[in-house]
């Protein structure tokens, strides 16, 4: 396993679009990141899916407009179970929904699992007291992408209807990086 240092964990998310190395930032989000590579280690992620893309034309409802990829396992596939974690909001961790930004998928305050999303662009807005979600708690940011935002912003081009992904992307697998089992 590879860390920047104790409480950075470096993974790969291997897709069929290339893969992203992303820094996942533990000592801030302890909690969101713990349960991701609870996750990550028992294989959930793999055989997932990219499985939502949003633009800024395929969201003509919402007012306030972002630009994520979405995947994991629990949104369409349920597969992965899991008890929802609590909400470690950014005005606590300190992290931001900043451009490569990894972070929780959730419909309501303390209630993600496992499904996650890759920012594309700045998106404030996702940050504790941004109006993406009406209850202003917004999501819990846990990491950043350190190569391969090529690979998100293919993700997010790919053939979609409205949000869906058409076909979702598959995600081979994710691992620490480093390790080359499985």
């Amino acid at each position: 396993m590879e860390t920047d240092d104790a409480a950075r964990v470096t993974v790969v998310i291997e897709t069929a679009h290339g893969e992203i190395t992303v820094a996942l930032d533990a000592e801030a989000a302890p909690g969101t990141a713990a349960n991701f590579l609870a996750h990550l280690d028992a294989g959930s992620y793999d055989g997932g899916f990219f499985h939502r893309t949003v633009t800024p034309d395929n969201q003509p409802d919402d007012a306030v407009r972002i630009e994520v990829i979405q995947g994991g396992v629990d949104a369409v596939y349920p597969r992965a179970g899991g008890t929802p974690i609590p909400l470690e909001r950014t005005r606590d961790t300190g992290l931001r929904h900043v451009d490569g930004a990894i972070s929780m998928a959730r419909s309501t305050p303390d209630s993600a699992v496992s499904d996650v999303f890759i920012c594309i662009g700045d998106q404030p807005e996702l940050d504790f007291g941004g109006k993406r979600n009406p209850d202003g708690q917004g999501f819990a940011a846990f990491g950043r992408v350190t190569a391969g935002m090529e690979t998100v912003r293919a993700i997010q081009a790919a053939p979609h209807e409205g949000q869906k992904l058409t076909p979702p992307v598959p995600i081979t697998r994710i691992r620490r990086s480093g390790d080359a089992r499985r």
